[in-house]
């Protein structure tokens, strides 16, 4: 996960086989989720301690509360 942009939400970047793939923008926790679910990866570990590496920000720093 990028920081939160100007324009709102946090980029999700998946890296795999030596590729970067741009997977969206989430706006929300549950969004990253999403994408994540779309992406073939169900019930990931969204915590720090977990696979993603959050840039610019813990998982639970959002500008916009999780609705």
């Amino acid at each position: 996960m990028h920081p939160e942009s100007s324009k709102g939400g946090r980029k999700l970047t998946a890296h795999a086989l030596g590729m970067d793939v741009d997977l969206g923008r989430a706006q929300r926790p549950r969004r990253v989720a999403e994408f994540l679910r779309r992406a073939g990866q169900e019930d990931m570990d969204l915590s720090e301690d977990g696979p993603i590496s959050w840039e610019g920000g813990v998982p639970e720093w959002w500008k916009r509360p999780d609705a």
